[in-house]
């Protein structure tokens, strides 16, 4: 679980493996990863882009960037949250994501609201 905080954004974010839509034979591990974006800040905040960094077990790294998340750049008003479900695949059974949104408050300002990595894991496979 990965739970962080950046002027008044809050990031947390869970994993969950997904055996059905996995081949470990094939190096394929499907994960799936939830997001919740709270404004615990005072304006009102649209989530722009994304940028996440991707890790498998074996140090390969992927940067993927955009612009929103899952087709949409949600305005979050104060004290209201915004959920959504993504999913990563993986071609080692351990990994990790990290990155940031990219926001920009109703005064104009932008900043980069941080998520702190948070593992992708098969069951098992991490003591």
């Amino acid at each position: 679980m990965s739970d962080t905080t950046t002027r008044g954004i809050r990031i947390q974010v869970s994993s969950v493996y997904v055996p059905e839509r996995s081949d470990p034979e094939e190096h394929y591990f499907f994960f799936a990863y939830r997001v919740r974006i709270t404004n615990m800040g005072t304006e009102s905040a649209q989530l722009l882009s994304r940028e996440w960094i991707i890790t498998d077990l074996d140090g390969n790294s992927e940067r993927v960037a955009g612009a929103g998340v899952i087709g949409e750049q949600p305005i979050i008003a104060s004290g209201q949250s915004f959920e959504y479900t993504s999913f990563c695949p993986l071609r080692t059974p351990v990994g990790s994501m990290g990155g940031h949104y990219t926001m920009r408050l109703s005064s104009g300002d932008s900043f980069d609201a941080q998520i702190d990595p948070f593992t992708l894991a098969v069951p098992g496979s991490v003591n």
